[in-house]
Parts: structure tokens; sequence; C-alpha cells
């Protein structure tokens, strides 16, 4: 038994059993034979007898009974994975940050990444060269009007 009191061995004749021995939480039905206890509350669909019903609510009684034991199952799991987390440092925070730098990673190696970056380079290159020329060119409109005389500037 695990520690909150459910069997959660796969093989285990008692496997998803709690400390409620065997019975649904919810519907208060047997879960060790199944959900038989239903097909007298519910009535049946039209084409299927009671043999049937009672092998399908059987048959879903064992399945939702398995879902039961993998959710304990993964729960185990994930309560085991976060105590050698912590044993080995590893914090959320930490692993958050080991992620955002492999995916910034990943992205700076991608193809794409690369010809963006190219593009914006040439781009930024052509931005200075244009600002560039145009301040060459405001600077020589302004070394000749200087040269002028005021009074002639609004003329």
């Amino acid at each position: 038994m695990d520690p909150v009191g459910q069997d959660i061995n796969l093989n285990s004749p008692n496997k998803g059993l709690g400390p409620t021995g065997g019975v649904d939480s919810l519907t208060g039905v047997s879960m060790e034979g199944g959900a038989t206890g239903v097909a007298a509350v519910n009535t049946l669909p039209p084409g299927l007898t009671e043999e049937e019903a009672e092998e399908l609510y059987s048959e879903l009684g064992k399945v939702e009974e398995e879902i039961n034991t993998l959710r304990q199952v993964l729960l185990a799991k994930e309560r085991h994975s976060a105590d050698l987390k912590r044993k080995l440092g590893l914090s959320p925070l930490n692993e958050l940050k080991q992620n955002l730098t492999k995916g910034w990673q990943d992205v700076q190696t991608s193809n794409a990444y690369k010809k963006t970056s190219e593009t914006l380079s040439v781009a930024g290159q052509k931005t200075t060269a244009a600002f560039s020329t145009m301040g060459t060119a405001l600077s020589r409109k302004l070394g000749d009007m200087r040269a002028l005389p005021f009074s002639n500037s609004f003329g």
C-alpha cells in the first residue's frame, strides 16, 4: 500500500482499492464486482438486454478502476520525481531558467533566426547609410545657409 492507503501495484487483486474498501465514494457502488448495481437504477437503452447491460457496466467499472489505479501510479511517480529533483537541488525556477536558456539557444541556431538576423543586419546597415547621407546633406545645406546673409534666408 502507498502512503495514501491505496494499493497501486498493477498486479495486485486489490489495486485501486482505497480506505473505502472498494466502494466508489461518489456513487456508493461496490467496485469489486463492477458497477452492476447501477443497472437496477437506470432504465436499459433500447436494443440492449439486461445481461448485455450488466456486462457493459462490469467492463465500465473495470476500466474506471484501472483509470483510478493509473492516476494513483502517476501521482506516486510525480511525488518520486519531485523528491528526486529536490534531492538534486533542482528547483522549479532553475528548471525554468534552463528551459528558457535551451529554448533561446534553439532559436538562435534555427535557420529562420539566422535569416531574420541577416535581414535585420542588412536593413540596419542600409538605414545607417541612409541617415549618414541625410545627415551629410543637412550639414551641407546648413553650411550653405550660413554663407548667405540673414536677410536673404527668407527671400
